[in-house]
Formats: C-alpha cells, structure tokens, sequence
C-alpha cells in the first residue's frame, strides 16, 4: 500500500525494466571516496554515505516501496563526475552536488553543499583526480542552504581588512534576503519537523531511512553565509569569468524565492539547478515553507525550454540533485514533461477547485495523465501529487475548506476526547481501528487512534487502553511508512512511529523559541527576530508603552523599540534624525553590532555597552518578555 499516492490513481507506473537512468547516473564516473566518511576538526562525522551501502547489497525488501528503494540506489552513488569536457561534478556527499567548472586558471565552484566540511571535502576529491586549481569564484544558484552553507570550506583565505569574500560571489537577486527569512520567523518549529522530513533519527537501514527522495540525507557540518558580492538580475545576463562564459535565466517564486538556472554556451551545457530533477518536487514541504507558485514554476521551464533547447542547443542538462540528461532531444523531452507535470496539477487543482470541491478532495480525485505517470522523474518521490495538490488550494483558498462546520473546530486533544467518548471510550476505538487494520484501511485506523492519542491519559481515561492505542497507532505508522512512495512521507511515519514507541508525540508545543541570533544577519533581521519571542500575554499587561533608542555605533544605525499593547514594533532612525515632537526615550542604548548580537545571546558582557542613558528596568522587561535569561539583566544593574 502507497499512502502517498491517490487511491483513484490509475495503474500505471514506470518500468523497473527502463536503466536510462543508471546508465545516466554511471556515465563520467572519475573516482570515489572510499571510505566516504566526512569529519569535523574534532573528529565528529558530519557525513556518511557508506551507510547506505546496504541498499547495493541486497534486493528490496518489504519493509520498502519498490520505486523508492531504485530512487535510493541511484541517488545514493557517489564520486566525481565528468559532466563535459570543462564541467565536473561531486554528489554523494551531502544531500546536493557540488560543482567545478574548470576556467583558464582556477575553476568556479557552483552549490557548495550544506556543510565546510563537505564541501572541502568534494574539493580535495576534485583535486586528487584533476590537479588542484585555485577558486575563481562561487556561484549560489538559490536561497536553500544546500546550495550555499559550505561556501567557507571552499573559499581561499581572506586577505583583506574588510573581511570581505577573496573571490566573487554571485547569486541571485534578494539571495540574502530570502536565505535568511525563512529560518528567522518559523525556525525552531521548520527544524523540529525536518527532523521528522529528513528521518535524521533514523537508523539508516530498510526499515529505517532510506533517503529523502531528492538525495540520501542532510550533512551536520559546519555551516557558513557568505554575501553575494554580485547580483544576477535579470535573465540574458552575462558574465564571462577565467575564460567561462556564462548566460542566466532569473526564475525567481518557483522551488526558491531567489533562484537562477545557467547556461554554459561553449560547453552547450544547461544548469537548471532544482525546478527540473527526476523526481516531483514540493509545491509546499512537509518541513514548513511559503507555498510556492506552480504555475509560475511551470512557465519558467518552459522559458528553459525555448531559450536553451529550442534557440540555443543545449546537449546535457543537469542540476544541483539527481544526475545529468544527456542528449538534445531526451533534454527537450525531460524538460517538457518536467514543464507539464507542474501546470497539470496546477490548473486541474485550480479547475476541480472552481467546481466546488475542496484540497483533500481534489488530491483524491487527481490522477496523473499515462504520459506522465509512466516517466520515473515525475514519481512522487520528493513531493506528492497528495500534498501538493492541498498546497495549490491553500495558496489560493487558504486553510479554510468553505465547510462551516470546520470553521471553528475544537482542537485535537478537545477534539480527541469528544470523538473517544462517542465511540464508548478508548478500549471501543481499540477495537474498532484493529477492524480497519484487518481490512486494510490504515488511514482511518490511524485517524481513530490519533483521537485517542490526542486526547491524552489524563485522569478518568482509561491508562491500559490509551497505551494500547499508542502503540498500535505507532505500529500503524511503521506499515504506512513501509508501504510509502515519497521518502519524506515514510521518514514522518517512521520518525513519529518512533516517537510513540518512546513515549512521546512531539508536535511543536512549548519550543525552544528562536534560534540564536546569527551574527550575519542586519540588525534589521534580528529585531524582527526579536518581536516574535515577546511574549504578547505576559506583556500585555504593561499598561504603560515603554520605547528605547538603541544607536549601533560602529555601523551608524539608529533604531527605536516600541513595545505596546503586548507587541513590539521596530523603526529605523536614518542618521539617527529626531523630530521636535519624537517623544524622548525611557531609554538609549550604545552598542556595536557584536555587542547587539551577544546581548540578545545571553553572552554579553558590561564592556559591551559603550553608553546608556535612561531607564534600564525598560531594557530588562524587553529581555524577560523574550525570555532572554536573566544572566543578562544582572550584568546590567550596575548601571542603575
């Protein structure tokens, strides 16, 4: 049984017969790492790509979907690669590529992964096979952290004052804006559920994780953000740089807000780096994100397809995932399948939408043309025809699904406990969802036992049978996973299968809160950073605003703090200008940048504060509604 599959799908699948695209996989293999074990300066492994060797040794077990067990052994191969005569590529060592593009000189570095390590890694693999050539430039195709977190492991040393990267850097426009929005306001719980997305936790073996659909895991390496020193802005742009030339196609609101494909006219050689890979991809991910606009996704592949195989001929395509298209024509075909598969879920989303029908019915209803649905790169592997189909609705309807009697529904534990007591208590939900697992209908057993589990094991609820239930629903899980075509769906059941089996349900409740704030955003970010750990409630009851002045000395920022009516608002003071009639602050505050950043990191010290004036009880009630440890408001008492 596949979960992430539509029960209505017809039954056409492709052809485990078809090896294009091992062939493809295979072709260009220089050497490998062996073992393919990547550690940190402390000896800690980062990566491990030998644990999934297992998936080479042995046939497809039951505990794994047949098509996602292929997926895994392709993806899974590692080494360097000849893409053409000037381009290579390292995969295997992280869940991207990494690539080297040899110019007269040096060479240009493109994707440099997650992790320092890995990428210094896959450089010294380049190295051991091509000569070791220095770094001319680096080139971010997008705002995903794959594709930029191992810059520093790559770069030359910096030489200069400014502290400045040595090379160019080059990325799409709004690349810095976008690479850190997404992690700044839903952080802690986009990494809470991408643990579940990547099945981190997981035990790398057949019933465990087996990859994430688009490559076998995320690294833990070091992680770097290195600013672009140059914006690409617009498509036909051209740079030329130790000899390379290269043409770029801005595709921006598609896999990533900020992303851009390249075209290598002398090699006659197309990066599109993620909006076309064997695999469907997210229109919304299960670990959090925007929803994405498919139609425009689809539009932009076909502007791929006239500028660089229709106008210019391209003859091998490949991307920052999977492995490389060879071939003019087989590059048109993939494209356009790639192009139509995005627009068909988009617009028969959007036309069953317009009927009346809502998300969750239209995912049941929607079935893939043959013509799509027998290619392996338009399998559900990464995305699912399922939960993007709900994104497209939610993109344009929102949550709500137009039933009123969904609109104001209670939540999951009161909910819970309303559905357990109708059915006759926990002990009657057991039994009925163990009928529904001899049928064969995991979903609703899971449903019905996910009441019990919700509505916990409070006191008056029977103890013996809410344990039951947790563990049948953890066991329910496990089959789900098992039976799952899209990688991310089997890690979410597995990892939550585990989570029952441990005692736990985690669902985001009482985070952690934001993350520390990183000394490479703006001040700007890090006040936006700061207003959502107010704690509204508790700060609500100041009846009194309170403002404080903060002037960023080394810099020249000024901003002013307004914390009102439970919320706290951020404005930036050009030149530090004040009006006549600017009410005088309850507090000013002098720092430099890094003293800000240890400030709201628990980490500073008095020397950190070049000047105050005002009130410092303002500061301190800022830091407790933010949960900001008291560690800091001792240190400033001596400024009272």
């Amino acid at each position: 049984m596949d979960p992430s599959t539509s029960q209505l799908s017809e039954n056409i699948s492709p052809s485990f017969e078809d090896t294009a695209d091992f062939i493809d996989a295979d072709r260009g293999f220089v050497g490998s790492l062996n073992p393919c074990v990547i550690k940190n300066a402390r000896g800690d492994t980062v990566w491990d790509n030998d644990e999934f060797n297992f998936l080479h040794q042995q046939p497809c077990p039951e505990t794994v979907n047949p098509k996602l067990w292929r997926q895994a052994q392709l993806l899974s191969k590692q080494g360097l690669y000849r893409i053409s005569s000037s381009i290579y590529q390292v995969r295997g060592f992280d869940i991207s590529h990494i690539t080297f593009v040899e110019g007269k000189t040096g060479i240009i570095i493109i994707d440099p992964l997650i992790s320092c390590e890995c990428a210094a890694a896959a450089r010294e693999l380049y190295y051991k096979h091509q000569g070791v050539r220095p770094v001319k430039a680096i080139i971010y195709t997008h705002s995903h952290i794959d594709h930029f977190g191992g810059a520093s492991g790559v770069l030359p040393p910096v030489t200069n004052d400014n502290d400045t990267a040595p090379v160019p850097i080059i990325a799409p426009e709004y690349f810095m804006e976008e690479a850190t929005s997404e992690n700044i306001f839903a952080g802690p719980i986009m990494r809470q559920r991408a643990r579940h997305m990547y099945g981190s936790q997981l035990p790398k073996s057949p019933k465990g994780q087996i990859g994430v659909g688009l490559g076998m895991a995320t690294s833990h390496g070091t992680t770097s953000l290195v600013p672009p020193t140059i914006n690409i802005t617009q498509t036909g742009q051209t740079l030329t740089i130790d000899g390379v030339r290269m043409t770029f196609q801005m595709v921006p609101n598609t896999e990533a807000p900020a992303e851009l494909n390249i075209y290598f006219p002398d090699e006659r050689a197309l990066l599109v780096a993620e909006c076309a890979t064997h695999a469907l991809h997210n229109i919304a991910t299960l670990r959090g994100a925007l929803v994405r606009d498919a139609k425009a996704w689809s539009r932009y592949l076909d502007e791929t397809l006239l500028l660089y195989c229709e106008d210019a001929k391209s003859n091998v395509q490949f991307g920052s995932h999977a492995w490389p298209t060879w071939g003019a024509d087989k590059i048109k075909k993939f494209l356009a399948q790639q192009r139509d598969l995005y627009a068909f879920i988009h617009d028969q989303t959007v036309r069953q939408m317009n009927q009346g029908w809502n998300g969750t019915e239209i995912a049941e209803r929607m079935v893939l043309p043959p013509s799509l649905s027998r290619e392996w790169h338009t399998q559900g592997f990464y995305g699912s025809v399922s939960h993007n189909v709900k994104a497209i609705y939610q993109r344009y309807m929102t949550w709500f699904d137009g039933s009123a009697e969904n609109l104001w529904k209670w939540p999951p534990k009161e909910e819970g406990a309303r559905y357990v007591a109708c059915m006759g208590g926990a002990e009657e939900v057991l039994k009925k969802s163990q009928v529904f697992i001899s049928q064969g209908d995991l979903r609703f057993a899971a449903t019905l036992l996910g009441h019990v589990v919700a509505a916990g094991d409070e006191p008056g609820n029977d103890a013996i049978a809410h344990l039951q239930c947790k563990n049948l629903l953890a066991n329910v899980f496990e089959k789900l996973g098992f039976g799952a075509e899209n990688a991310t769906w089997r890690n979410f059941y597995l990892s939550q299968s585990v989570d029952l089996m441990n005692g736990k349900r985690a669902q985001g409740k009482n985070s952690s809160g934001m993350a520390a704030f990183a000394p490479n955003l703006s001040v700007e970010q890090w006040f936006g950073a700061l207003s959502i750990t107010i704690d509204g409630q508790e700060a609500g009851k100041e009846e009194k605003p309170f403002c404080i002045d903060i002037h960023v000395r080394d810099i020249s920022e000024d901003w002013r703090l307004i914390l009102s009516n439970g919320a706290l608002t951020y404005r930036s003071q050009p030149n530090g200008e004040r009006s006549s009639n600017r009410t005088e602050p309850d507090l000013a505050l002098t720092l430099n940048k890094i003293g800000l950043c240890r400030l709201l990191n628990s980490k500073s010290s008095s020397s950190d504060i070049l000047d105050l004036k005002g009130d410092v009880q303002a500061l301190n009630k800022l830091l407790s509604f933010a949960s900001i440890t008291s560690k800091v408001k001792n240190q400033l008492q001596s400024y009272i």
